[in-house]
Protein backbone atom coordinates (compact mmCIF):
# COMPACT_ATOMS: atom_id res chain seq x y z
CA UNK A 1 0.00 0.00 0.00
CA UNK A 2 1.45 3.33 -1.21
CA UNK A 3 1.07 6.90 0.99
CA UNK A 4 -1.54 7.71 -0.71
CA UNK A 5 -3.64 5.02 -0.51
CA UNK A 6 -2.60 4.44 3.41
CA UNK A 7 -4.36 8.14 4.07
CA UNK A 8 -7.17 7.37 2.73
CA UNK A 9 -7.85 4.89 6.20
CA UNK A 10 -7.83 8.28 7.70
CA UNK A 11 -11.76 9.35 7.01
CA UNK A 12 -12.84 6.02 8.20
CA UNK A 13 -11.04 5.41 11.25
CA UNK A 14 -7.70 3.67 11.32
CA UNK A 15 -7.98 0.41 12.93
CA UNK A 16 -5.29 -0.69 14.68
CA UNK A 17 -4.57 -4.50 14.92
CA UNK A 18 -2.26 -6.33 17.15
CA UNK A 19 -0.60 -9.17 15.86
CA UNK A 20 1.90 -11.93 15.91
CA UNK A 21 3.43 -14.97 17.82
CA UNK A 22 3.80 -15.86 21.63
CA UNK A 23 7.23 -16.16 23.34
CA UNK A 24 8.60 -15.63 26.55
CA UNK A 25 8.10 -11.87 27.78
CA UNK A 26 10.99 -10.18 28.55
CA UNK A 27 13.76 -12.64 27.20
CA UNK A 28 16.69 -12.39 25.31
CA UNK A 29 16.07 -12.65 21.70
CA UNK A 30 18.47 -14.15 19.28
CA UNK A 31 17.99 -13.52 15.60
CA UNK A 32 17.42 -17.04 14.77
CA UNK A 33 14.47 -17.11 17.25
CA UNK A 34 13.23 -14.00 16.19
CA UNK A 35 13.78 -15.67 12.33
CA UNK A 36 11.45 -18.65 14.12
CA UNK A 37 8.55 -17.41 15.40
CA UNK A 38 7.00 -16.82 12.14
CA UNK A 39 7.65 -20.17 10.82
CA UNK A 40 6.23 -21.55 13.83
CA UNK A 41 3.15 -19.34 13.95
CA UNK A 42 2.23 -21.84 10.64
CA UNK A 43 2.32 -24.88 12.56
CA UNK A 44 0.34 -23.93 16.27
CA UNK A 45 -1.74 -26.27 17.42
CA UNK A 46 -4.55 -23.86 18.04
CA UNK A 47 -4.76 -22.95 14.44
CA UNK A 48 -7.86 -23.68 12.10
CA UNK A 49 -6.49 -26.87 10.70
CA UNK A 50 -5.62 -25.70 7.78
CA UNK A 51 -2.03 -24.19 8.87
CA UNK A 52 -2.93 -20.87 10.06
CA UNK A 53 -3.01 -19.82 14.14
CA UNK A 54 -6.20 -18.24 15.13
CA UNK A 55 -5.08 -15.16 14.54
CA UNK A 56 -4.25 -15.63 10.90
CA UNK A 57 -7.27 -17.50 10.55
CA UNK A 58 -9.09 -14.25 12.05
CA UNK A 59 -7.66 -12.41 9.38
CA UNK A 60 -4.89 -10.75 11.51
CA UNK A 61 -1.22 -11.03 9.99
CA UNK A 62 1.91 -11.22 11.74
CA UNK A 63 3.73 -8.40 12.09
CA UNK A 64 7.44 -7.66 13.33
CA UNK A 65 8.32 -10.56 14.41
CA UNK A 66 10.66 -11.79 11.38
CA UNK A 67 14.04 -10.56 10.05
CA UNK A 68 12.93 -11.50 6.43
CA UNK A 69 9.13 -10.96 4.64
CA UNK A 70 8.01 -10.52 1.11
CA UNK A 71 11.29 -10.85 -0.18
CA UNK A 72 13.57 -8.38 2.08
CA UNK A 73 15.59 -8.56 4.32
CA UNK A 74 17.39 -6.92 7.43
CA UNK A 75 20.59 -6.76 7.48
CA UNK A 76 22.62 -7.34 10.98
CA UNK A 77 22.54 -4.02 12.85
CA UNK A 78 25.56 -2.19 13.59
CA UNK A 79 25.48 0.17 17.03
CA UNK A 80 27.54 0.44 19.92
CA UNK A 81 28.73 -2.71 21.83
CA UNK A 82 27.62 -0.89 25.56
CA UNK A 83 25.90 1.68 26.65
CA UNK A 84 27.02 5.00 27.53
CA UNK A 85 29.04 5.20 24.29
CA UNK A 86 28.64 7.40 21.46
CA UNK A 87 28.59 5.74 17.91
CA UNK A 88 26.25 5.15 14.85
CA UNK A 89 23.27 3.04 14.41
CA UNK A 90 23.86 1.52 10.72
CA UNK A 91 21.69 -1.34 9.02
CA UNK A 92 20.44 -2.21 5.76
CA UNK A 93 17.75 -3.42 3.70
CA UNK A 94 18.65 -5.89 1.21
CA UNK A 95 16.41 -8.40 -1.30
CA UNK A 96 16.62 -11.64 -0.78
CA UNK A 97 19.50 -12.26 -2.79
CA UNK A 98 21.55 -9.79 -0.70
CA UNK A 99 21.69 -6.49 -2.99
CA UNK A 100 20.85 -3.62 -0.85
CA UNK A 101 17.74 -1.60 -1.64
CA UNK A 102 18.08 1.95 -2.09
CA UNK A 103 13.99 3.02 -3.28
CA UNK A 104 11.38 3.42 -1.40
CA UNK A 105 7.79 4.74 -1.17
CA UNK A 106 7.02 7.55 1.45
CA UNK A 107 4.98 6.66 3.89
CA UNK A 108 3.83 8.97 6.90
CA UNK A 109 6.59 11.35 5.01
CA UNK A 110 8.71 9.09 6.00
CA UNK A 111 10.65 6.17 3.48
CA UNK A 112 11.60 4.32 6.83
CA UNK A 113 10.90 4.50 10.41
CA UNK A 114 12.80 3.36 12.88
CA UNK A 115 11.37 1.70 15.98
CA UNK A 116 14.10 0.98 19.11
CA UNK A 117 12.69 -0.54 22.50
CA UNK A 118 14.17 -2.97 25.05
CA UNK A 119 12.75 -6.43 25.55
CA UNK A 120 10.98 -5.61 28.70
CA UNK A 121 9.55 -2.55 26.83
CA UNK A 122 11.37 0.61 28.65
CA UNK A 123 14.03 2.41 26.60
CA UNK A 124 11.18 3.21 24.05
CA UNK A 125 12.40 5.13 20.84
CA UNK A 126 11.22 6.47 17.49
CA UNK A 127 13.85 8.23 15.26
CA UNK A 128 14.52 8.40 11.55
CA UNK A 129 17.55 7.76 10.71
CA UNK A 130 19.54 8.99 6.84
CA UNK A 131 19.62 6.47 3.17
CA UNK A 132 23.50 6.97 1.74
CA UNK A 133 22.31 5.83 -1.89
CA UNK A 134 25.35 4.15 -2.54
CA UNK A 135 25.75 1.92 -0.14
CA UNK A 136 21.91 1.40 0.90
CA UNK A 137 22.90 2.27 4.61
CA UNK A 138 20.58 4.00 6.93
CA UNK A 139 22.45 5.67 9.66
CA UNK A 140 21.55 7.48 12.58
CA UNK A 141 24.08 8.71 15.53
CA UNK A 142 23.38 6.55 18.09
CA UNK A 143 24.01 5.59 22.06
CA UNK A 144 22.80 3.30 24.38
CA UNK A 145 21.05 4.89 27.83
CA UNK A 146 20.88 1.38 29.72
CA UNK A 147 22.20 -2.28 28.80
CA UNK A 148 19.85 -5.14 28.08
CA UNK A 149 18.45 -6.85 24.94
CA UNK A 150 16.87 -4.74 22.38
CA UNK A 151 14.64 -5.12 19.36
CA UNK A 152 15.33 -2.66 16.73
CA UNK A 153 12.22 -2.80 13.72
CA UNK A 154 12.31 -1.24 10.31
CA UNK A 155 9.29 -0.03 8.89
CA UNK A 156 9.15 0.84 5.15
CA UNK A 157 7.17 -0.04 2.35
CA UNK A 158 9.00 -0.95 -1.01
CA UNK A 159 9.24 1.14 -3.89
CA UNK A 160 7.22 -1.69 -5.96
CA UNK A 161 3.83 -0.74 -7.58
CA UNK A 162 0.62 -2.16 -5.34
CA UNK A 163 3.62 -2.65 -2.08
CA UNK A 164 2.07 -2.70 1.53
CA UNK A 165 4.18 -1.32 3.96
CA UNK A 166 6.89 -4.41 5.73
CA UNK A 167 8.49 -4.40 9.00
CA UNK A 168 11.39 -6.48 9.91
CA UNK A 169 13.52 -6.94 13.16
CA UNK A 170 16.61 -8.00 14.86
CA UNK A 171 17.61 -8.25 18.12
CA UNK A 172 20.79 -6.21 19.62
CA UNK A 173 22.47 -6.96 22.94
CA UNK A 174 23.60 -4.38 25.03
CA UNK A 175 26.40 -4.84 27.73
CA UNK A 176 26.20 -3.78 30.95
CA UNK A 177 23.96 -4.18 33.83
CA UNK A 178 20.51 -4.32 33.30
CA UNK A 179 18.02 -3.43 35.45
CA UNK A 180 14.34 -4.58 34.27
CA UNK A 181 11.30 -3.36 34.75
CA UNK A 182 7.53 -5.00 34.77
CA UNK A 183 4.95 -4.10 33.01
CA UNK A 184 1.99 -2.59 34.86
CA UNK A 185 -1.36 -1.39 33.88
CA UNK A 186 -0.87 2.12 33.06
CA UNK A 187 -3.52 4.51 31.89
CA UNK A 188 -2.14 7.91 32.81
CA UNK A 189 1.09 9.26 32.07
CA UNK A 190 3.49 12.17 32.86
CA UNK A 191 5.53 13.25 30.23
CA UNK A 192 7.17 16.62 29.86
CA UNK A 193 4.73 18.49 31.91
CA UNK A 194 1.67 17.10 30.26
CA UNK A 195 -0.45 14.26 31.50
CA UNK A 196 -1.69 12.32 28.87
CA UNK A 197 -4.43 9.55 29.40
CA UNK A 198 -6.24 6.94 27.48
CA UNK A 199 -9.44 5.78 28.06
CA UNK A 200 -11.26 2.81 26.65
CA UNK A 201 -10.62 -0.77 26.95
CA UNK A 202 -9.34 -3.80 24.79
CA UNK A 203 -11.02 -6.92 23.99
CA UNK A 204 -9.91 -9.52 22.01
CA UNK A 205 -11.39 -10.32 18.84
CA UNK A 206 -13.82 -7.24 19.11
CA UNK A 207 -12.97 -3.27 17.96
CA UNK A 208 -13.02 -0.92 20.37
CA UNK A 209 -12.48 2.55 20.44
CA UNK A 210 -9.70 4.18 22.49
CA UNK A 211 -9.12 7.93 22.81
CA UNK A 212 -6.05 9.77 24.36
CA UNK A 213 -6.13 12.58 25.88
CA UNK A 214 -3.48 15.68 26.20
CA UNK A 215 -3.48 18.20 29.38
CA UNK A 216 -0.94 20.50 30.95
CA UNK A 217 -1.14 22.09 34.71
CA UNK A 218 -4.77 20.93 34.55
CA UNK A 219 -5.80 22.91 31.24
CA UNK A 220 -7.07 21.00 28.22
CA UNK A 221 -4.17 20.95 24.87
CA UNK A 222 -5.85 22.21 21.69
CA UNK A 223 -2.95 23.03 20.30
CA UNK A 224 -1.54 19.74 19.04
CA UNK A 225 0.30 19.55 15.50
CA UNK A 226 0.91 17.40 12.77
CA UNK A 227 3.87 15.08 13.34
CA UNK A 228 4.27 12.72 10.82
CA UNK A 229 0.77 13.37 8.86
CA UNK A 230 -1.50 13.08 11.89
CA UNK A 231 -2.20 14.49 14.97
CA UNK A 232 -1.04 11.64 17.04
CA UNK A 233 1.36 8.44 16.29
CA UNK A 234 0.92 5.14 18.20
CA UNK A 235 3.30 2.25 18.63
CA UNK A 236 2.06 -0.95 20.04
CA UNK A 237 3.91 -4.21 20.42
CA UNK A 238 2.23 -7.02 22.35
CA UNK A 239 3.96 -8.36 25.88
CA UNK A 240 5.72 -11.37 25.21
CA UNK A 241 6.69 -11.69 21.37
CA UNK A 242 6.93 -7.65 20.79
CA UNK A 243 4.92 -8.69 17.72
CA UNK A 244 4.68 -4.64 16.39
CA UNK A 245 2.56 -2.48 14.59
CA UNK A 246 2.75 0.97 13.44
CA UNK A 247 -0.20 3.00 13.43
CA UNK A 248 -1.68 6.97 12.77
CA UNK A 249 -5.09 8.44 14.84
CA UNK A 250 -8.16 8.21 13.08
CA UNK A 251 -9.82 11.45 11.41
CA UNK A 252 -8.78 13.38 8.32
CA UNK A 253 -5.22 14.19 7.36
CA UNK A 254 -4.22 17.52 8.91
CA UNK A 255 -3.26 20.01 6.45
CA UNK A 256 -0.15 22.30 7.62
CA UNK A 257 -1.10 25.28 9.95
CA UNK A 258 -3.98 22.90 11.46
CA UNK A 259 -3.72 22.23 15.05
CA UNK A 260 -6.20 19.67 17.34
CA UNK A 261 -6.64 18.39 20.68
CA UNK A 262 -7.28 17.77 23.53
CA UNK A 263 -8.36 14.10 22.06
CA UNK A 264 -6.98 12.09 19.59
CA UNK A 265 -9.00 8.70 18.64
CA UNK A 266 -8.08 5.35 17.90
CA UNK A 267 -9.66 2.00 16.68
CA UNK A 268 -8.47 -0.90 18.25
CA UNK A 269 -8.29 -4.50 17.44
CA UNK A 270 -6.57 -7.10 19.73
CA UNK A 271 -7.07 -11.01 18.14
CA UNK A 272 -5.43 -12.36 21.34
CA UNK A 273 -6.18 -11.34 25.10
CA UNK A 274 -2.90 -10.20 26.86
CA UNK A 275 -0.64 -7.25 27.64
CA UNK A 276 0.04 -5.03 25.52
CA UNK A 277 2.60 -1.93 25.73
CA UNK A 278 1.57 1.39 23.89
CA UNK A 279 3.77 4.36 22.74
CA UNK A 280 1.65 8.16 21.46
CA UNK A 281 3.90 10.45 20.11
CA UNK A 282 2.04 14.23 20.16
CA UNK A 283 3.99 17.34 19.08
CA UNK A 284 3.40 20.40 20.91
CA UNK A 285 5.61 23.75 19.52
CA UNK A 286 7.43 21.89 17.24
CA UNK A 287 8.67 19.41 19.88
CA UNK A 288 7.65 15.95 19.84
CA UNK A 289 6.90 13.98 23.04
CA UNK A 290 6.01 10.15 24.08
CA UNK A 291 3.40 8.96 26.34
CA UNK A 292 3.38 5.61 27.42
CA UNK A 293 0.63 3.16 28.15
CA UNK A 294 0.15 -0.70 29.10
CA UNK A 295 -3.19 -2.02 28.63
CA UNK A 296 -4.41 -5.47 28.85
CA UNK A 297 -7.10 -7.13 26.21
CA UNK A 298 -9.55 -8.98 27.77
CA UNK A 299 -11.15 -12.27 26.54
CA UNK A 300 -14.49 -11.51 24.65
CA UNK A 301 -16.32 -13.27 27.49
CA UNK A 302 -15.69 -10.92 30.35
CA UNK A 303 -13.64 -13.44 31.93
CA UNK A 304 -11.02 -12.85 34.86
CA UNK A 305 -8.88 -11.64 32.37
CA UNK A 306 -10.99 -8.37 32.39
CA UNK A 307 -9.24 -5.22 34.14
CA UNK A 308 -10.11 -2.06 35.74
CA UNK A 309 -8.39 1.49 35.80
CA UNK A 310 -5.79 0.63 37.57
CA UNK A 311 -2.60 2.35 37.61
CA UNK A 312 1.06 0.98 37.55
CA UNK A 313 4.70 1.52 37.15
CA UNK A 314 6.26 1.16 33.85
Amino acid sequence: MNAGSRLTLYGAGLVVAFGGAFAAAGAVVPDSLVAAWAEGSEMNTHGDGHGKTDAEAAGHVVNGVSIDAGGYVLSPVDAPETAGIDGELSFRIQTASGESVTEFTEAHEKDLHLIVVRTDGAEFRHVHPELDEATGTWSVPWRWDAAGAYRVYADFTPAVEGAEGITLTRSVDVAGDVVPVTAEVQRTAEVDGYTVRIDGDLLAGATSELTLSVERDGEPVTALEPYLGAFGHLVALREGDLAYLHVHAGGDQPQAGDTAGPEIGFAAEAPTAGRYLLYFDFQVDGKVHTAEFVLDAAHGDGDEDSHSDGEGGH
